[in-house]
Formats: structure tokens, sequence, C-alpha cells
């Protein structure tokens, strides 16, 4: 396994060893508006070697190249910040191509691809990303490339903003010959009915690795104080059709709670935001210590499912809460409800007072990360800009 990856894979306390390692033929680069290029001595030299161009402006409806860069390499580190408005963070999309790829390898708006959906912000720290004050970005994973890298930040809104960034790479003379490129898909469930999965990561096809993804969930108030998070993760891996070779127990579960979900951030799983009052989740799970591995394709999804008590989803259900049972848990026994089609309706006397997990359609965004064996994906673009603003303006 090469170095660039075990940096990210080991914890900090075995990685000792990679500070005082002198690597061979590598040099370090770094690209910002005061050296485009990443040259070797070329950079702060305008204004006469004093603060000349720390920032430039992220115009209306135009966009503003990062990183365009000759030679291999690998990213380490990337940081920028701008505007935090909720429609700047939605409206503005981040697109990085690797080895002369016409299409983007990575597009994705840009609060989510920094690791926190919802067009909001929140202090936050965790294994690839973290946001010290809730006023930028920063994101640390390994982006590696053999002959060119370009960054590219995509304005659709109709303001203008000052940005500032820079990104730290390694400059390598050649990749080895296992290279996986870094990939990123932002999804919505737009396009799901009432029973369906949401695919956080539709079919990609390839070698490579999950490294996991950030989610967000806006629950539609229709269905009141009742949990929305009683989806199950499922994970299909080289060829899997019906049934997934990974399969978690439950939103919550899945970035490592449980009984609920609150707001934490740990290294590889957490939820910055848990607001209850307005209905709105961010969570992650980072899949690093635990790598997800494929060798022809990968899959990825959760099913769109809560929870809650038999009164109350009556009540839901009458107001008009679009909603179809799966299971109902008593103190004696779990019913799973599908398996028997003459099974009594919900409003039916016979149906036991339990707990009832039920199919529900709320607001789900997701931005998936993942290395591939080729520089492109077969992934569809990203989705138009009234698409991700539903929801959060």
């Amino acid at each position: 396994m090469k170095r660039w990856l075990l940096l990210i894979l080991l914890p900090l306390s075995v990685r000792g060893q990679e500070l005082y390692h002198f690597p061979t033929d590598t040099d370090t680069r770094w690209i910002s508006f005061e050296n485009r290029n990443g040259d070797k001595g070329k950079g702060g030299m305008e204004n006469k070697g004093a603060k000349g161009h720390a920032c430039d402006t992220l115009k209306a409806g135009s966009s503003v190249t990062l990183m365009d860069y000759e030679g291999a390499g690998v990213i380490n580190r990337i940081w920028l910040t701008t505007s935090r408005e909720a429609v700047i963070l939605r409206s503005v999309h981040i697109d990085m191509y690797w080895d002369g790829a016409t299409k983007p390898a990575v597009s994705v708006p840009l609060g989510d691809f920094f690791g926190i959906g919802l067009g909001r912000k929140t202090p936050f720290q965790c294994a690839l990303f973290s946001d010290p004050e809730g006023r930028s970005f920063n994101c640390y994973i390994p982006m590696p490339f053999r002959k060119h890298a370009r960054i590219v930040l995509v304005n659709e809104s109709t303001s203008s903003h000052l940005l500032f960034y820079d990104i730290s790479l390694t400059r390598l003379k050649k990749q080895p010959a296992d290279l996986l490129y870094f990939h990123a898909y932002w999804s919505s469930n737009k396009r799901t009915a009432l029973g369906d999965d949401f695919e956080l990561l539709p079919a990609v096809t390839g070698r490579g690795r999950y490294l996991g993804s950030n989610m967000s969930v806006i629950a539609d108030k229709v269905y009141g104080n009742s949990w929305f998070g009683e989806g199950e993760v499922k994970v299909y891996l080289d060829g899997d059709k019906d049934f997934a070779s990974l399969v978690g127990t439950g939103t919550e579960d899945y970035i490592g709670t449980g009984w609920g979900q609150g707001a934490f951030a740990h290294l590889y799983q957490g939820c910055p935001i848990a607001d209850d009052k307005k209905k709105q989740w961010a969570f992650y799970r980072y899949h690093i210590p635990d790598p997800i591995w494929f060798h022809t394709g990968c899959r990825v999804s959760i099913q769109q499912i809560g929870g809650t008590g038999r009164d109350e989803l009556r009540v839901i259900s009458k107001a008009g809460a679009r909603q179809k049972p799966v299971t109902v848990t008593t103190p004696a026994t779990v019913v799973k409800i599908l398996e028997d089609p003459a099974y009594p309706d919900l409003f039916d006397e016979r149906f036991p007072n339990g707990w009832v997990n039920f199919y529900r359609l709320d607001n789900y965004t997701a931005t998936a990360y993942f290395y591939l064996d080729k520089p492109a994906n077969n992934l569809p673009a990203l989705a138009p800009l009234a698409e991700r603003l539903a929801g959060i303006l």
C-alpha cells in the first residue's frame, strides 16, 4: 500500500514514523492566488513581495480555476473561504478533473463537498474535513494524479463574493501503477417514491474503494415528532443485484450512535447538525479504519424508513402523511408486515399497539466519496440548481 494512502488510513499514533521518513523524488508545492501554478520561487511576487493577491472575486455566473497543474502529484489539503450564505453553499459547485479527462470526477455543491449539507455551516472536525469556527472549508483527502489536475469553482448564483484559497500538494516524478483516482458525487432523493431506497452512490463501475458519505435530511413536518432514522444503509458489491452484501441496522447505528441521533463529531462518524426544531440532520460515516473495497462495481443506498408508536402513526396518517408500515414491535414479538399480505390495516383494531417502522418520504441529499481506477466515472452530471436549492431556502 502506498505511503500517501497510508497517511489517511492509519491513526496518528501509528503514523509517527512517517513524520521523519524522508521521501525520494518529491517536492512540496502550494497553489493560491499568490502562486497560481505552484512554481518554485514564484510565490508572492505581486505588490513588491508584500501581501498582493491573497483573494479574488468569485463573480456571479462565472467560474474560477483554482488549479491547473501539469505533472504527477498528490493533493494533500484544500482550504478555502467565501460566503457562507445557504444559496452560495449550494449554488457554487467544485469540479475536479484528473489527467485530461473532459468529465469531472468531482462535481459537488461547495458546502456539501466539505462535509455538511443543508446549506448550513457549523464548527466541526473529522478525519477528512474540518471547519474550525464555522467560517472556512478544509479537506484532507489525498487526491493523486499522473499528469494533470484541474480544479474549478463554478458560481451559478446571481451574486459575487470574495474568495480565498490554497491547495497543498506533493509533486512526484511518477505515480505507482495501482493508483486510484478520487471521485465524489452529490445526489438527492427527488426521483424516489414511497418504499424506494435512496441511492447515496448510484452504481459505479470499475475497481476502487468506497470512502463513505455525508448525508442530510430535512424531515417533512407532516410526520410530526416521529423518528426519521430507521433506514438501513446497504452496500452492493461486485455484481450484487436484489440484495446487498453489506447491510446496517439503522441510520443512527450506521454512524456509531444509538436510540436517536444528537449532535457529535468524531473522526470517522458524526452528526454535526441535529436540529429538532427545524427537523434537520447532517451526518457522516467514513470507512477509513473499516475499508470497503470493490473489484467490478459498487452501489450504496439507504432505506427511507422512520418509526413511531401505532397511535401517533394513525394521527399523522390522517393528517396526510405518506406512509407504509413494514414492521411492528411489541414486548412479545417483532412482526414483519411485508411478509404477510393479509396482515391487518393500520386502522384495524387487530393491529397491535407497538413501535411501527414505516416507509416515509423526507428531503434527503448526500455526497458520496470514493476512489476509482480511472479518472472519470459513469455517473450522471450534477443535478440542476433548482433541485440543489429545494428545501434549504
